[in-house]
């Protein structure tokens, strides 16, 4: 059982510490749930900044509902980044829902986002409670963007574009981000076309031109993000896609081949043969936990791009490390839920909940992201 108010579930993990630096930033004590107690405490002795001053506990605990539950009870708010969430992020949400705490996660891997909108929201709401996906800086940055977008009136299609630097160019990406973005080959992918979900196909590739970059950047779908999910009953939208990209294309274009490969050689073959393939993928580009960012290299981009019948309109958020930030905003909802000034209870983005321009304001003010909207 919880002592303390939140939960940080995959504590051994890099965004789960991160999470925790930004909870003892905020004086927030807070419990580490993870399978293995002993590495978790060497782990944030290692990686947690400002563990000393912290107040916290570690609960080890197997990844099953009925113990999830009682690791998670008397707690209020579990922030889970054990992924990938299409694998393990269902068994997270049951049991949150049954220790009576709020959900948050770090993912926008769309069918995960789907079946735990489908699963669980009506409960969710209905216990009163917080089912908050994608809730990390690739997602909500570029909500943030569209809901920018948003304020102008008439704007009814919003396309966005998640352009990072970094994370695929030495600096490296995490294990979990690892296995999400080729677990994201599985399955179908979706964009909103006038009202409806349109499935993307697998292998779906566009070279675009923005204006922060001299050259063209080669952008996925990147299993179609958590955002048109988000804006699929929203009365203001009728059209939304999202891609995402890494100013190294040279990178991009090696997931997409990926991505072919899978479409023409892996898809037909067992589950658990699929299972070797990403094991496989994950252990070659992935073979440890990447070091700490640095505001000198990690520099991300967020555009979206507003239309409608006469209107049109570009917001962007720039931003710095992706992963910080992630933590961050993790913790930005934490403190509404802990204060119980919520704006919406079942499935809800981060936006929906707490509102685009308290998410943007908790990152400028800590120097992590700035905005701009030109009217087009």
């Amino acid at each position: 059982m919880a002592k303390y108010p939140v939960v940080v579930y995959g504590a051994s993990g890099y965004t789960g510490m991160l999470t925790m630096d930004w909870l003892i930033d905020q004086n927030i004590p807070f419990t580490a749930v993870s399978r293995n107690a002993r590495r978790t405490q060497e782990m944030m002795t290692q990686r947690v900044v400002r563990l000393e001053s912290a107040q916290y506990e570690i609960i080890e605990c197997e990844h099953d509902v009925e113990s999830l539950v009682a690791a998670f009870k008397g707690a209020r708010v579990v922030c889970n980044t054990v992924g990938p969430f299409v694998k393990f992020g269902l068994t997270a949400v049951e049991a949150a829902l049954k220790a009576g705490c709020h959900h948050l996660d770090t993912t926008g891997e769309q069918a995960y986002v789907l079946e735990a909108r489908d699963s669980f929201g009506k409960a969710y709401a209905e216990a009163g409670l917080l089912l908050c996906p994608s809730l990390s800086y690739m997602y909500t940055n570029s909500e943030i963007a569209a809901e920018l977008a948003l304020e102008t009136p008439g704007v009814d299609a919003i396309e966005t574009a998640s352009l990072s630097r970094g994370p695929m160019q030495g600096s490296g990406v995490t294990v979990g981000s690892t296995a999400s973005i080729f677990e994201l080959f599985r399955s179908k992918q979706y964009h909103l076309w006038d009202n409806q979900m349109v499935e993307w196909p697998t292998t779906a590739a566009h070279e675009i031109t923005v204006p922060e970059f001299l050259l063209p950047v080669f952008v996925l779908p990147w299993g179609g993000t958590s955002l048109p999910v988000i804006y699929q009953h929203d009365a203001r939208v009728r059209y939304c896609r999202s891609v995402v990209g890494f100013y190294d294309n040279p990178a991009m274009r090696s997931v997409h081949a990926v991505a072919n490969k899978w479409e023409n050689e892996i898809r037909h073959l067992p589950k658990a043969q699929q299972d070797a393939v990403i094991s496989d993928i994950v252990a070659s580009t992935t073979p440890s936990m990447p070091p700490r960012e640095r505001t000198t290299m990690n520099r991300s981009v967020d555009i979206a791009i507003g239309r409608g019948q006469l209107a049109s309109v570009r917001a962007t958020v720039t931003s710095i490390t992706p992963y910080i930030t992630t933590g961050a905003l993790q913790v930005a909802a934490a403190i509404k839920l802990i204060e119980g000034d919520v704006r919406k209870t079942g499935f809800a983005s981060g936006c929906q909940a707490f509102g685009h321009r308290y998410l943007l304001g908790f990152l400028e003010q800590r120097g992590l992201a700035g905005s701009h909207v030109t009217r087009l």
